[in-house]
């Protein structure tokens, strides 16, 4: 599906990669949900997308039609059920995500803190800011460096 790069997105990091087995069967239960998404009888342009084996990505071209409140809170009920059915939490705010060369590292905010003391993570190292609202800014502003994001506000380094 060919979608807007203003389409608003929502990013869900798993505590953990996926399997090759898990990842197939969360593409599909995917898109099936945005096949048949809607938002007050309005099918919504939807696509849902995993990077790196456990980040899912959901973006809905509001231009086409808006998602609302209640087609919101299903795509979050249809979260909860992956983390049941995957053994994974996609709400955990406090996982950090980085780069180190071509892996990515999932870890907790105090795993992170300690990276930083010990100078494994710095100012430069690449990090996923999960918080961006548009597509466009997968591109731009998602996977970015420490310095350049919020983590900068709220760890020292």
């Amino acid at each position: 599906m060919n979608i807007s790069e203003n389409s608003r997105v929502w990013i869900y990091q798993s505590d953990r990669p996926f399997t090759k087995e898990e990842e197939q069967a969360i593409k599909k239960i995917l898109n099936d949900f945005t096949t048949e998404w809607q938002a007050h009888g309005h099918a919504l342009a939807a696509l849902a997308e995993i990077y790196h084996h456990q980040f899912i990505v959901l973006s809905v071209d509001e231009q086409i039609a808006g998602a609302t409140g209640c087609s919101i809170d299903k795509s979050v009920h249809l979260m909860k059920e992956l983390e049941t059915k995957f053994n994974i939490n996609l709400f955990d705010r406090f996982r950090m995500a980085y780069k180190s060369g071509e892996d990515i590292i999932n870890c907790s905010r105090e795993e992170f803190e300690d990276r930083i003391k010990k100078g494994i993570v710095d100012g430069q190292t690449l990090v996923f800011n999960n918080l961006i609202s548009r597509r466009k800014e997968l591109e731009t502003s998602w996977n970015i460096p420490l310095a350049d994001s919020w983590h900068a506000k709220v760890f020292s380094f």
